[in-house]
């Protein structure tokens, strides 16, 4: 990054991106999130500081293992999927895109990751162009 950002920036910066985030450390500890009340998929606090497997349902936990494992050693950098949320009360049927990212430092050197998720019902729907102001 080039510059810096006083802390308050920062925060709401991070607040106001248009997606949700997760970062965990080199140990696959939750360290982080946002949109803690808006969130869809809800974490309760008492999950910052643990193992992200305790995160995770059963049956997708082997992939997100698999995909920490070739972080860690340098063998991937992204995952990216994206899943249907069937219709709920008041809410229509929603497609969330879920990107993994790998956290590194300037030599490389894997700091964690970082689990990215965006809402693109909408953006799926986009068609044509629309200008700035129009």
């Amino acid at each position: 990054m080039i510059g810096e950002l006083p802390k308050d920036v920062l925060d709401a910066l991070l607040e106001t991106l248009p997606l949700e985030y997760s970062v965990l450390d080199e140990n696959d500890k939750v360290l982080a999130w946002n949109k803690h009340k808006t969130r869809t998929f809800k974490r309760p606090e008492a999950a910052l500081g643990l193992d992200v497997r305790k995160c995770h349902p059963r049956e997708s936990l082997n992939k997100v293992e698999q995909i920490l494992k070739e972080m860690k050693s340098g063998e991937r950098d992204k995952a990216r999927f994206w899943v249907n949320i069937p219709p709920r009360e008041g809410i229509d049927k929603r497609r969330i895109l879920i990107e993994y990212y790998a956290l590194r430092d300037k030599e490389g050197k894997y700091l964690g990751c970082m689990e990215a998720s965006q809402d693109i019902t909408d953006l799926q729907e986009l068609r044509g162009e629309k200008r700035l102001l129009d």
